[in-house]
């Protein structure tokens, strides 16, 4: 086993034993080897789209394999042999397609072949991480790889809403294709700015299927208190199954929950029709063990961000989409024009107590990139008035390292005339602090999940139109991303992809950049890694 993929690996430089994630080692090189069977797909899809149009299904299970291997996804070994076997299917069929033009001598990933769990095993040991050699290349190959596995989350959740775009589907493809190949340093840095550029338009792929399907986010007050009903509590990412679950628990005397990055939920239209969805409850997902057990009922995870389950609450949380679990109830998929059955979950939490009380009040939410600019005249007479000197972008991922205090500090310490725009479970290192307002305008600006970096990004480029700009970075607004996984990833390429520089970039710089890579980054991008909260509070607010 060798991952350092999130930003907690171990000593900043690799788990090697189990992953600080709670990760086996046989989890980790099953994983491993579902990487490279894609790679071996994606050489194969290239030589059989030559053929003809691919069938969108070896996309779409491209998008589902890369997701279920992200951080805190799926640590269920048997889901990922079943995709090990459903990856050496397609790309069976892949070669077929090619009939007898299949080309000789292709690399190894596309024509290894077994059906034997020994095999599997001693194969997914040799092609892991630490198979390419050379530190740089191997440098560049994850931070591609990672990006891509950020842009493949992203498009799953648009293509559940039923948004697909085959070009997201063909990059990837090329990706995985040139992870296999040797290619130059300028070639492969070119590759990861288009990654940035493939997020960018994944990103707004699903900021358009879930506006299109439960309108656009409104400014709101999201209740963080309890009721007296029992309660379902649904954390993770997926919007369609919070809309599905909603559907099913109402009228049963039920009332529904979001926890952590489903939080932005509260803010769209669609949901806010419902009596008995009644708030957020906790915190990132970090906090699950404590906060898990003191809900009382049962818990659906439909993405990424599980963490290892503690048995007092082991028997009432469910996981569903590409989340996995040894020993949990996973909800199966639905069915093409189905939905998912929630039943067993709601007549579990009939049975439950209600949620103990964690804290009462509220938060504002909302200010996605159709509301803020919305405000836009508001916020530009802020800025024009001197009421507003400058923006921070403080979005990403939140993590249990003591050291993302700084980003609570840097909150505190801020000038009160400074606005936060934020986006990610970062935000719950200050969404709680009372910050106030700026002539009306809250200074802590939620534009909503990981992948609403996006409405981060369209609110300072309309500004800098608005202002008469010529780039980005003339603008009044820093950068101080606090990143865990490989969305945050995806996310960090997007913004280098528009131009963005001087990024802040913390906890800790991603152990995958070797210090040539980084020292190209620094170059071109200006990426600098948080030092201390006042340091860097001075520095922002000044402009550096």
């Amino acid at each position: 086993m060798f991952c350092y993929q999130c930003q907690e690996t171990v000593k900043n430089e690799g788990c090697t034993v189990k992953g600080v994630c709670g990760k086996t080692e046989e989890t980790s090189n099953l994983q491993d080897l579902l990487i490279y069977l894609l790679n071996g797909m994606a050489v194969c899809a290239d030589k059989a789209k030559e053929k003809g149009p691919l069938d969108p299904k070896y996309g779409r299970f491209m998008m589902e394999a890369l997701f279920a291997t992200i951080t805190n996804a799926n640590f269920d070994s048997d889901r990922i042999i079943g995709m090990i076997r459903e990856a050496l299917r397609l790309r069976s069929e892949l070669r077929q397609a090619c009939g007898a033009a299949f080309p000789a001598g292709l690399h190894d990933c596309a024509v290894w072949d077994s059906d034997n769990m020994e095999e599997f095993k001693k194969k997914a040991a040799a092609v892991g991480v630490l198979s390419t050699e050379n530190e740089d290349v191997r440098s560049l190959r994850m931070l591609l790889l990672f990006g891509i596995k950020g842009i493949a989350a992203y498009a799953e959740h648009a293509a559940v809403l039923g948004f697909e775009d085959g070009k997201i589907h063909d990059f990837v493809r090329e990706a995985l294709i040139s992870i296999t190949e040797d290619l130059s340093v300028d070639e492969m840095v070119a590759m990861v700015l288009r990654a940035g550029e493939c997020a960018v338009s994944a990103m707004a792929l699903l900021d358009k299927a879930n506006t299109s399907t439960y309108g656009h986010p409104e400014i709101s007050k999201v209740n963080i208190g309890v009721r007296g009903n029992p309660g379902i509590l649904i954390s993770g990412h997926d919007l369609k199954d919070l809309d599905e679950l909603l559907k099913q628990t109402e009228g049963t005397g039920v009332d529904v929950y979001t926890h952590g990055e489903m939080l932005p939920a509260n803010s769209y239209p669609a949901f806010k029709k419902y009596a008995h969805f009644v708030g957020n409850y906790g915190n990132a997902w970090w906090k699950q063990n404590e906060e898990f057990e003191s809900f009382n009922g049962p818990i659906l995870m439909t993405t990424n961000c599980i963490i290892p389950v503690r048995d007092s609450y082991k028997d009432r949380i469910f996981t569903t989409g590409v989340v996995g679990y040894p020993g949990l109830k996973h909800i199966p998929d639905r069915s093409k024009g189905g939905t998912k059955d929630f039943s067993e979950i709601i007549e579990l939490a009939k049975k439950c107590a209600p949620p103990r009380e964690l804290e009462k009040g509220e938060l504002v939410a909302g200010f996605a990139h159709h509301q803020v600019l919305a405000l836009a005249d508001q916020v530009v007479a802020a800025v024009k008035s001197g009421a507003v000197k400058r923006f921070i972008v403080m979005a990403g991922c939140d993590g249990r390292h003591k050291s993302r205090g700084y980003f609570t500090d840097v909150a505190r310490e801020l000038p009160e005339d400074t606005i936060i725009l934020t986006a990610g479970c970062a935000k719950y290192r200050y969404n709680k602090l009372a910050l106030g307002d700026i002539g009306g305008i809250p200074r802590v600006l939620d534009a909503g999940q990981c992948n609403d970096c996006y409405s981060l990004a369209l609110i300072a480029l309309k500004l800098k139109e608005v202002f008469g700009l010529k780039d980005i970075n003339e603008l009044p607004i820093s950068f101080d991303i606090a990143w865990y996984e490989q969305k945050a990833v995806a996310v960090l390429l997007a913004l280098l992809y528009l131009g963005v520089k001087g990024i802040r970039l913390g906890p800790t710089l991603p152990a995958f950049a070797s210090p040539n890579v980084l020292k190209v980054l620094v170059e071109k991008f200006n990426i600098k890694p948080i030092t201390d909260s006042k340091t860097d509070v001075e520095a922002m607010v000044e402009g550096r």
